[in-house]
């Protein structure tokens, strides 16, 4: 996924093109994944943070494993 220029998308474009029902369907013929796409990581949360977390989640319309993943992107594309 990126712009027009080949620059991956900020969230926030990532945002505004997934809120169009004519790019939320799928392009292409299906492919089979030829290996799982992310390792598993145990976390553990305080139960009020979980619920602050799943709260979000569900207002991004997101799963809790893609909102959580989100975060992590957004504090690792961060300067130092």
């Amino acid at each position: 996924m990126s712009t027009d220029d080949s620059r991956p998308m900020t969230p926030e474009q990532e945002y505004e093109f997934y809120a169009d029902p004519r790019n939320q369907e799928p392009q292409g013929p299906a492919r089979r994944r030829k290996r799982p796409l992310s390792a598993p990581v145990p976390v553990r949360f305080p139960a009020d943070l979980l619920e602050e977390v799943k709260r979000a989640a569900e207002a991004d319309d997101r799963s809790v494993s893609a909102w959580i993943r989100r975060a992590v992107e957004h504090e690792l594309s961060r300067p130092a």
